[in-house]
């Protein structure tokens, strides 16, 4: 293994304002000889002298070195000529360090030759990351000893990106931007330099490496009480830098113990001290995720269901965090973790409580907590101020929760407004970490939401699927640890199941958990996987066995519990949904079978009963039922077969729930009751119902006030009928109710302006389309009208803001100078439809199809186009600036004089060499006319320009 290092140490400085220095030299002697003698690097020193006597060179004292010959030694080391690549480049540098504050502050390390008042400041960190980048070196070192170095080593400047991806990289700076660094006590060295000896010594460690993370570890520990305060950071796998000579390197024993399952089943790996033991496959991720703790305030981790969110949040980054190893000080940090839960404000002030406390005392904190969060961010500012930690990490997790759970509104804009407001006014001190379902996004974009969902996209980490070689290792390993084998050809035969199923990390623990538990002499046989039924099998299996353990009565009550449980929408599909245990309770199942049931459910893990606080205390909560994991609806046969059973129904109750919890608090209580069809389907769903589970008190009181409403209204038009037919105008009375009837659609509207989910309101605006009602300038901002059916609408200039038209039919719509900025419209069809001049700012239209739309002029800044149908559709004029268009459509699109398309965007698209790019406007006749030969040139360009080329060719075969 190749292994280069430039050490350097300047003393000397021509600028009478930086005074000569007596130690660099010094330093830079001490560092190089440990690299060579116990981390076999190959040294260059600067400024370089040879010792006559025994001819090695050495750091000159009296010597000085200029800016070239500084960066010609740094090019040399991370950008070799010829095939001969290190593997590691280390550059340690001592001397003076400078900062220039003038119109830009950058950072620069100073040379002998440096003259600032001819603005020549040295070697620039701007510089120096760019050349990080630029290097193939795989494994980076920097470390900086000089003064103001935490200013120099600033990660906007000096980071150069790809964190915890393609290389690993070690920078550490002596001391913050306004700070000195100096020299220790009866030492001839630098608090740094001294603290990276000792650290580098290999005898410490006798027979292991000396890494990056366990140098970090060491530095922590021994200056956690001088003054000297570092800047530093670790990302990607460990460097080895120092061993002892000649000795082998030990292999970690595993730990001898059958009883111990390596594996979490159902269960994620928790932030505990076992569980991340057993946590393996996912150390870039973690690593990714420790880059932007160490670097922003906010993170936001979004992984599909199944993905491993919690684990590699709780047992990755926050077990990281707690260790400090990689982010210096971070082991000093308080963590404290959330739920959102039916109550997040509320679940927000439970993680602050002191758990020492006896329960009258807890109350009494709780509700000084309470009332401080109820000031909204500058309450919650107070609780950070207040930790005598230097900084505090708040993680929400299964942020989702906030939407699923909490049906109050107003609390949950409350809940947002605290976490944003309190990350603007606590400085750097709150770190504010969210997990959450990547398909709860769209719902984060909402104005209301005061800039969440902004906020998410610009700090957002998405969970990619776990790689092979991942996967491999989160199986192998963690049976090492506890000396448990597999026979061979079982990890391939996993691995194979696991092929299209980026999602079942789950489904895997949980099948490895089953293997372990049919172990045979310790190890994990094939057999008893193939009787497993392999991965999605066993949670099918155990989820039927369970099932059919129960009595009848008990079955007939598990299948009430789990169709509860269990929420439809068109947008997200099947999902689990959270329901108070009191609630289940009905004519056919008692409160001592629901008790009884819930809890047998509980105890195999597939349900869980969640609590806000100690059912013996006296703020005891009522308990709240959820699935264990969504992946039961997914691969539970039985389950799916009820589900399918009564779609019709799991598609009516939470509309109608929503409808009757609207109605018992609006104040206009017939603004919410239901048209006649869907009183229809309400009475129609309370019957079915009937037949497996009983409707709600509320929902029934509701349907019974909509039938009155109904009845009364139905004799109020007979009425008026009888008015009309005796002035002999049957006809124009017909045409009068009728026109009373589009005027009560377009009051339903207007009363639902502001609500993202709204009775009725997708149905007047049908009923009112279908009418050729023009809906010009309207109002819908925010609203859910995901698979509404809008063909032929006129949506023009109307105010479409963060509105969820997903599945939409917007066939020939007119939506000319309409807003949709933060729109999404995936999969919405918008054959033909008019968007010209439309501000379709960061809307989502993926796998939309917009074929032959008029989309001149439109405002398409940082929107999605993903797998979009673009064929013949016309984009003269409009703003394509950093427009995601990968697998896009372009056969035949019309881009004559498009602004801000560049052909990198172009190239990912499929059929761009068959669109128009070249032309000019006809006055004449009123069309845009392509020039055949300009745009042929410019296709031939763009064909030759390999710069512009993507890494992997557009995925296009399905447009065939």
């Amino acid at each position: 293994m190749s292994r280069d290092a430039l050490v350097v140490g300047i003393n000397q400085y021509q600028d009478h304002r930086l005074r000569n220095l007596d130690t660099p030299a010094i330093h830079g002697k001490a560092i190089a000889e440990i690299l060579e003698k116990y981390g076999d690097f190959n040294v260059c020193r600067l400024p370089e002298a040879i010792d006559p006597d025994t001819g090695k060179p050495y750091i000159a004292n009296t010597q000085e070195l200029s800016l070239t010959q500084l960066k010609k030694a740094l090019v040399k080391l991370f950008k070799p000529q010829g095939r001969q690549i290190p593997d590691t480049a280390l550059f340690y540098f001592s001397g003076h360090g400078i900062r220039e504050d003038l119109a830009i502050q950058e950072g620069f390390l100073a040379t002998s030759n440096v003259n600032p008042s001819l603005s020549f400041y040295g070697l620039s960190l701007q510089w120096l990351r760019r050349l990080l980048q630029e290097s193939p070196i795989k494994q980076q070192i920097i470390w900086l000893d000089c003064c103001h170095s935490g200013g120099l080593l600033n990660f906007n400047e000096a980071d150069p990106g790809e964190q915890g991806q393609a290389r690993d990289r070690c920078f550490i700076a002596a001391s913050r931007a306004f700070e000195a660094s100096y020299e220790g006590l009866k030492s001839n060295y630098t608090a740094l330099t001294k603290v990276l000896l000792e650290g580098l010594d290999p005898n410490r460690c006798p027979q292991e490496w000396i890494t990056n993370y366990s140098l970090m570890e060491f530095i922590n520990q021994n200056l956690r009480h001088e003054k000297q305060n570092l800047v530093s950071t670790n990302f990607g796998s460990p460097i080895n830098l120092t061993r002892t000579l000649h000795t082998p390197i030990s292999v970690s024993k595993g730990q001898d113990n059958d009883d111990i399952c390596p594996y979490k089943g159902l269960e994620y790996f928790d932030f505990n001290e076992s569980d991340p033991k057993y946590f393996y496959g996912r150390e870039k991720l973690t690593a990714q995720l420790i880059d932007q703790v160490g670097q922003n305030n906010f993170l936001a981790i979004l992984g599909a269901s199944g993905s491993g969110k919690s684990s590699v949040l709780r047992a990755g980054l926050l077990h990281q965090l707690k260790l400090g190893r990689k982010l210096a000080g971070s082991q000093n940090w308080k963590i404290k973790i959330m739920l959102p839960g039916q109550h997040p404000l509320q679940s927000l002030a439970f993680c602050w409580l002191d758990s020492n406390l006896s329960d009258p005392e807890r109350a009494t904190q709780l509700d000084h907590i309470e009332s401080l969060l109820k000031q909204g961010g500058e309450g919650l500012r107070k609780l950070v101020q207040a930790s005598s930690a230097n900084r505090v990490i708040l993680v929400v997790d299964q942020f989702e929760e906030a939407f699923t759970r909490c049906q109050d509104l107003k609390e949950r804009e409350t809940f947002f407004r605290c976490l944003l407001e309190a990350l603007d006014q606590t400085d750097n001190k709150l770190g504010l970490i969210l997990a959450m379902r990547i398909d709860f996004f769209g719902k984060c974009v909402q104005p209301e939401y005061g800039g969440l969902g902004e906020i998410i996209q610009a700090n957002l980490i998405t969970i990619p699927p776990m790689e092979t070689e991942e996967l491999r290792q989160a199986i192998i390993k963690p049976a090492a640890k506890v000396k448990l084998t597999l026979e061979s050809g079982l990890v391939e035969e996993i691995l194979k199941d696991l092929e299209g199923s980026p999602n079942s990390l789950l489904l895997l623990q949980d099948t490895l958990t089953q293997l372990w538990q049919r172990r045979k002499n310790n190890q994990l046989k094939l057999s008893a996987y193939a009787q497993l039924g392999g991965i999605g099998g066993t949670l099918n299996q155990r989820a039927t066995d369970v099932y059919k353990s129960l009595s009848k009565q008990e079955q007939d009550c598990a299948q009430h519990i789990f169709l509860s449980l269990t929420a439809f929408s068109k947008g997200t599909g099947n999902n689990h949904r959270g329901v108070f245990k009191q609630d289940l309770v009905i004519a056919k199942h008692n409160q001592d079978l629901i008790d009884q049931v819930v809890q047998k459910l509980a105890d195999e893990k597939l349900i869980v009963t969640k609590n806000p606080i100690e059912t013996n205390s006296e703020m005891a909560q009522p308990a709240e039922i959820t699935l264990a994991y969504e992946a039961l609806i997914k691969n539970w046969i039985l389950l799916r077969q009820w589900l399918d059973e009564y779609r019709d129904l799991l598609r009516q109750k939470p509309k109608i729930e929503d409808g009757a919890r609207d109605s018992q608090s609006s104040e206009q209580k017939t603004n919410y009751l239901l048209s006649k069809t869907r009183l229809q389907e309400a009475n129609y769903s309370e019957k079915q119902q009937q037949k497996k589970y009983l409707p709600s008190k509320l929902t029934a009181k509701f349907a019974a006030q909509n039938s009155k409403y109904q009845k009364r209204e139905t004799i109020k038009s007979l009425v008026l009928f009888s008015v009309i037919s005796l002035i002999g105008t049957a006809m124009v009375g017909y045409f009068i109710v009728r026109e009373l009837w589009w005027n009560e659609d377009k009051i339903l509207i207007q009363n639902c302006k502001g609500k993202e989910y709204c009775q009725g309101r997708i149905e007047a605006l049908a009923r009112l389309v279908k009418a050729r009602k023009s809906l010009k300038s309207y109002n819908l901002s925010g609203a859910n009208l995901i698979d509404a059916n809008l063909s032929d609408a006129n949506l023009s200039d109307a105010n479409l803001n963060f509105v969820a038209l997903n599945f939409a039919n917007l066939n020939r719509a007119n939506l000319s100078g309409a807003t949709l900025f933060g729109a999404t419209l995936n999969r919405a069809d918008l054959d033909r439809a008019n968007l010209s001049d439309a501000n379709l700012n960061r809307a989502d239209l993926d796998h939309a199809n917009l074929s032959e739309a008029n989309l001149n002029g439109a405002d398409l800044d940082h929107a999605t186009l993903f797998d979009a149908n673009l064929n013949g559709a016309t984009l003269n004029g409009a703003n394509l600036n950093r427009v995601n268009l990968n697998f896009a459509n372009l056969n035949f699109a019309n881009l004559i004089e498009a602004k801000n398309l560049t052909p990198s965007q172009i190239k990912l698209a499929c059929y761009w060499e068959k669109a128009f790019y070249k032309g000019s406007w006809d006055n004449e006749n009123g069309e845009w006319v392509v020039d055949q030969k300009a745009n042929q040139e410019y296709i031939e360009e763009l064909k030759k320009d390999q710069s512009s080329n993507p890494k992997e060719a557009a995925y296009c075969i399905h447009w065939q």
